[in-house]
C-alpha cells in the first residue's frame, strides 16, 4: 500500500489523502449518528441569549456539509485524474462536485428541520372558531365551562367563559371571540 501510494505524484497524493480522510469522518459520522452518538451541528453549549429557532435557517457551511465537501471533492478529483484531465480542469470539477453535494446536504437539512413540528397549542388560534358547549358555560362569566373546538387541526375540550347574560347550555353552537391570559376561551353563542 505505500509502495503504491509513493509512486502517486503530489498532485494524486493530495486529492487521495482528501478522499480518504473525507470518508473515514463520513463513515464516522454516518455511525455515530444512527447509533446516537453526539455529531450535531447545534451550538447547545454556546451560553447567549439566543433563539434557537430564529437563527440562520439555511447554513451551507457545517461540519456534515464540509465533510460531505471533503469527501466528493476528493473522490472526482480521483476520478478526473483517472480521466486524464488537466490539473486545472480537475480543481475545478472537483470543486464544483464539491459545493454541489454541500448545497444538497445544506438544503436536506434546511427542509428536514422545516419538518420539525412543536405541537405546542397556541389558544390564539381559537378565536373565530366555532365548537360546540360540552359543559355549561355560566353567564357573564359567573361558572367555568367546557366547550370543543377545532384547534390547530385536532378537536379540543377547552375552559370557557361567556359574556352572554344566560348560560349556555350543552350542545349549544359558540364562537371563540377572545382568549384570556391564562388560557380560558371568552366565547359568545353563534346565533347572537
Amino acid at each position: 500500500m505505500l509502495e503504491w501510494f509513493s509512486t502517486l505524484d503530489t498532485f494524486q497524493k493530495f486529492y487521495w489523502l482528501i478522499a480518504v480522510t473525507g470518508s473515514l469522518l463520513f463513515l464516522i459520522t454516518t455511525v455515530l449518528t444512527f447509533i446516537g452518538g453526539d455529531v450535531s451541528d447545534d451550538f447547545e453549549s454556546v451560553d447567549a441569549e439566543i433563539d434557537a429557532d430564529s437563527g440562520i435557517g439555511f447554513q451551507f457551511i457545517t461540519f456534515k456539509n464540509l465533510v460531505g465537501f471533503f469527501t466528493i471533492f476528493g473522490w472526482s478529483g480521483i476520478a478526473c485524474i483517472d480521466e486524464g484531465l488537466s490539473k486545472l480542469l480537475t480543481l475545478f470539477i472537483s470543486f464544483a462536485c464539491g459545493i454541489a453535494m454541500m448545497t444538497i446536504m445544506a438544503s436536506m437539512f434546511y427542509y428536514m428541520k422545516k419538518l420539525a413540528h412543536s405541537g405546542t397549542l397556541n389558544y390564539n388560534n381559537a378565536v373565530n372558531a366555532i365548537g360546540e358547549v360540552y359543559l355549561t358555560v355560566g353567564g357573564n362569566r359567573s361558572k367555568i365551562g367546557k366547550v370543543s373546538v377545532k384547534i390547530q387541526g385536532s378537536l379540543r375540550e377547552l375552559e370557557a367563559l361567556t359574556d352572554a347574560n344566560t348560560d349556555l347550555p350543552t350542545q349549544t353552537v359558540i364562537k371563540v371571540v377572545a382568549v384570556t391570559d391564562n388560557g380560558i376561551l371568552i366565547v359568545e353563542p353563534l346565533n347572537s
